[in-house]
């Protein structure tokens, strides 16, 4: 499928069905191509706790949960 940037804007849902069907989705823009959108393989089946994001946090030895809570606390705590 071909989209312009304006189909990207109002016809969305045109493409995301392309990409439902596995089509690849060329982007143009005056009629050259700028960009390829390419449909995901599959799904990925990893655990939140093994993401690279946490492996920041290992040092520590917190629950996934308790560094979310932490990271999502005000910027001044107790006041």
């Amino acid at each position: 499928m071909e989209a312009s940037v304006v189909d990207l804007r109002y016809k969305m849902s045109d493409v995301l069905d392309a990409l439902a069907k596995r089509e690849r989705v060329n982007i143009l823009y005056h009629g050259k191509i700028r960009g390829i959108i390419v449909p995901v393989e599959e799904k990925l089946k990893i655990k939140v706790s093994e993401h690279p994001f946490f492996s920041m946090f290992s040092a520590e030895k917190k629950k996934v949960k308790q560094v979310m809570e932490n990271l999502r606390e005000g910027r001044y705590r107790g006041i």
